[in-house]
């Protein structure tokens, strides 16, 4: 039974290889060979302090205004110029806001304790 698998997995290797044209590895060397993501510098660095009046609020105004601050539209039900509202929609804000660093300044101020 011992030789029936030794070649069953040889004849698996032989059919992986075959399939990719001789370039795949087998599993046992791409386990060891592939090399692991080490986080980056400014993924281990502690989120920077967003001060809402005069960080996000401005940004948000640029874009949001004037639905979502007094006399618009949107102000009743969803007042921009609220940290609490922003803290309620969380990342639901990046349907409308695409720039990266616009959003990092979200997530950071999320990320603050309340």
């Amino acid at each position: 039974m011992g030789a029936m698998r030794v070649t069953l997995v040889l004849l698996a290797m032989a059919l992986l290889l075959l399939e990719s044209g001789g370039k795949a590895k087998p599993a046992y060397m791409v386990a060891w060979s592939t090399p692991v993501a080490k986080p980056s510098a400014t993924s281990l660095a502690p989120r920077a302090h967003v001060d809402f009046e005069t960080q996000l609020k401005p940004m948000l105004q640029s874009k949001c205004m004037p639905c979502h601050f007094s006399g618009g539209q949107m102000y009743d039900r969803l007042p921009f110029d609220k940290p609490a509202t922003i803290r309620k929609l969380g990342t639901r804000l990046f349907t409308r806001i695409k720039e990266e660093d616009k959003r990092r300044l979200i997530e950071d101020f999320l990320s603050q304790s309340p």
